[in-house]
């Protein structure tokens, strides 16, 4: 399995992508994992990525919990399946992509910049391989 985070725009603050490249940096004892930047008007993921779970953040998205946020990677992994995680930029995500998605996912029902959902998604990513190696990190 790989983990794959994309972002739409540019870093506009070094210390939240530093900070999100870390936790990515630290998943990838236990499988690839990546942050790339994106520019939607060149990408195809669905192409580049067509076996795998594409799961784009939405404000209306599905919000599930640390536990069932680890349980969709143990599944991811269980089944051999790369995932995909799409941050849109300050406009959010291009048009149609929402309909193409796998999963719409919400972090919060607050409202935040998508430099920050980038982070926590990062974070998020780390805290279920961790949790799964049985990790003290979790606790």
């Amino acid at each position: 399995m790989k983990i794959h985070l994309y972002y739409v725009g540019r870093v506009r603050d070094l210390r939240i992508a530093s900070a999100a490249a870390e936790y990515l940096q630290r998943a990838s004892r236990w499988c690839r994992a990546e942050l790339h930047q994106l520019d939607p008007r060149r990408a195809d993921l669905w192409s580049r990525h067509a076996a795998a779970r594409k799961i784009l953040l939405d404000a209306g998205g599905r919000a599930l919990d640390s536990g069932e946020f680890t349980e969709l990677v143990r599944q991811a992994e269980l089944r051999g399946q790369d995932l995909v995680f799409v941050v849109g930029g300050a406009e959010g995500l291009p048009e149609g992509w929402r309909e193409r998605a796998d999963l719409l996912l919400s972090l919060s029902p607050l409202t935040m910049a998508h430099e920050l959902a980038r982070l926590v998604l990062a974070e998020q990513i780390y805290r279920a391989l961790a949790t799964l190696r049985g990790h003290p990190y979790p606790k």
